[in-house]
């Protein structure tokens, strides 16, 4: 092991906690003139550059708010990028640190926005500033952010995932819990799985990936089910009665759905996550058992190894 390629590699990354990209990728090149194989050095400068690219791109956007989100919109497009095989293996402490560099540099966009108090009452604002503090590490202004986020979206799947990962970040896992159960509920296709930190969330999402074989969009709709059955999701609420009643309303909509369009990939797992809720709630409420015996009996019919893993 080259001991002054690894101290210029460690350099990069030092210099990219601190927005220094310039003296990041200086020190890559420095590192590249010694090793020109290095496949660390390599792959650093790839995915520096890549950023470097898109972040050359924020004069076109006169508004600090168009800038930070631009930058934001871009983790997509770059996961995309890191997925292509000629990219190779991925090296975790150079994404960490792109990862402190990159936020960073939206969150002075925002900040700018957010400035003295005047756009404090913004939940897209708060949301963006509050996802920024988790991306650089500050866990404890992340939460204020999103926490303030949320009471303005008390029913966004985005926000409340987002806050559910920093509170099990922060070892809060009763509420993380909660909220990662709520939001999944909400709006599962709105919420960004590989934005999300945790060890909690992040386990159950690749165990899904490996164990049943879910890709795509059907992934966030199936995580929910299989945390249920494994005991993830494990901490519930009581419904309000409002609540109980948009949720009949909503099964009765996904049945005919699922009855008249047995191809939709997604409505399954959104009507079985759904009857869940509702058996929590007779349960919790101690409804007739028959109403419970009614309800898995629906789930049996439309995905009995469901059934069988949820029975047992």
């Amino acid at each position: 092991m080259n001991t002054e390629v690894q101290a210029l590699i460690q350099k990069a990354y030092d210099s990219l906690k601190i927005s220094d990209a310039d003296a990041a990728r200086e020190a890559l090149n420095t590192a590249l003139r010694i090793d020109y194989e290095h496949p660390e050095v390599m792959y650093a400068l790839t995915c520096l550059n890549w950023w470097l690219d898109r972040i050359q791109r924020l004069p076109e956007f006169h508004d600090s708010y168009d800038q930070g989100g631009f930058i934001l919109d871009q983790w997509k497009s770059y996961y995309t990028f890191l997925d292509r095989p000629e990219i190779g293996e991925k090296y975790d402490r150079c994404q960490y640190a792109l990862r402190r560099f990159v936020y960073s540099t939206a969150l002075q966009s925002f900040e700018s926005v957010l400035g003295d108090g005047v756009n404090q009452f913004d939940p897209g604002l708060l949301l963006q500033v509050g996802r920024c503090y988790k991306g650089v590490g500050n866990y404890d202004l992340a939460i204020k952010y999103l926490e303030q986020a949320a009471r303005f979206k008390r029913e966004d799947g985005e926000t409340l995932s987002e806050l559910a990962d920093v509170n099990a970040l922060l070892g809060e896992t009763k509420v993380a819990k909660v909220l990662f159960r709520e939001a999944f509920f909400l709006d599962p296709q709105g919420i960004d799985l590989r934005s999300l930190e945790s060890e909690m969330i992040v386990r159950l999402r690749d165990r899904v990936r490996e164990e049943c074989k879910y890709e795509g969009v059907e992934l966030a709709e199936w995580i929910p089910i299989y945390a249920c059955l494994w005991g993830v999701f494990s901490v519930k609420r009581e419904l309000k009665l409002t609540e109980l009643g948009r949720l009949r309303q909503s099964i009765t909509t996904m049945e005919n759905e699922l009855r008249s369009n047995q191809e939709e990939s997604l409505f399954k797992p959104r009507l079985i996550n759904q009857y869940f809720w509702l058996i929590d709630h007779y349960e919790n409420s101690r409804e007739d058992p028959s109403l419970i015996e009614e309800t898995m009996l629906k789930i049996k019919l439309i995905a009995p190894a469901i059934y069988e893993r949820y029975r047992n």
